[in-house]
């Protein structure tokens, strides 16, 4: 059962909103955030996960070793951190690392991680967003919209993940800027990337497993073009009643497919696994 925030808690946070009423239309009011307010609003999104977990902040320094170059070219040389959750797992299981994409946190992931815990040794990591002033009511029903029965006819989330989700998001997307700060260098104008990984696929050396929603906005064909240049083995799975957030939107689906993916760190016989069924093989 998740932690509830106190009283004291919602009185502030309705006391500073309240000052903020001025000229701001009600969607873009913000209240303050921090660190620690961000990492308040990760341990109660994270109350709903029951595998214990270590939370830590690892100092990454201030640039890559032997380079003069600082992380996101800054002129500073105080040193970066990424957050950081490990959970609990079975002594020698397999080390499974999330990263999220972009305009998200390792919370995201919050459907997913007692599951996974079973078979690996779940780390997730994070960098803080910056998206500007993105105020808790505008957060609020961009998460309402979202995650909404669209695919399927069970609500993505319940109210109270729907809530702790929405006060997660609003901190991390108010947050100092950090990782997206690296955008400018990835994408040239009109969001189009500067290096294609399409174009280094021929390049890739380890086996990869590509996994979209079955309404995902993302194009699997993409997946598809790279899977014809490359030398080490693809495979590309789609699952059905999902988006672009299949992890969210179809958890038993996403762990199906991670399973699969994963099947030689986890079965003897790897070859004689079948499809998972309910999936699509593309």
């Amino acid at each position: 059962m998740a932690e509830e925030i106190s009283k004291a808690e919602l009185q502030s946070s309705e006391s500073t909103v309240a000052k903020t009423r001025s000229l701001w239309p009600s969607v873009l009011r913000w209240i303050p955030t921090s660190t620690d307010r961000i990492i308040a609003a990760e341990k109660r999104l994270l109350s709903l996960v029951k595998t214990p977990y270590v939370q830590e902040q690892v100092n990454i320094g201030s640039g890559a070793p032997g380079s003069k170059v600082r992380w996101f070219r800054s002129s500073s040389n105080e040193p970066r951190f990424i957050n950081t959750v490990t959970f609990d797992s079975k002594e020698g299981s397999p080390t499974l690392v999330m990263v999220h994409g972009y305009a998200a946190s390792q919370g995201f992931f919050f459907k997913n991680f007692d599951y996974l815990a079973k078979y690996f040794k779940v780390i997730a990591i994070d960098q803080l967003g910056g998206l500007g002033p993105w105020g808790p009511n505008l957060v609020s029903k961009y998460t309402t919209a979202r995650f909404s029965p669209r695919y399927s006819a069970e609500g993505v989330l319940t109210e109270e993940e729907s809530k702790l989700l929405t006060d997660y998001v609003y901190h991390t997307l108010a947050a100092k800027a950090s990782g997206e700060l690296c955008l400018k260098y990835i994408f040239a104008f009109g969001a189009f990337a500067r290096m294609p990984l399409l174009n280094s696929a021929s390049e890739w050396k380890v086996p990869t497993t590509f996994i979209y929603g079955v309404q995902d906005w993302m194009n699997y064909q993409g997946a598809q073009e790279a899977r014809k240049q490359m030398k080490a083995p693809c495979e590309i799975i789609r699952v059905p009643q999902s988006g672009h957030f299949v992890f969210l939107e179809n958890p038993s689906g996403f762990h199906s497919a991670m399973l699969h993916a994963c099947r030689r760190f986890l079965s003897p016989h790897p070859d004689d696994e079948p499809f998972p069924e309910g999936l699509v093989s593309a």
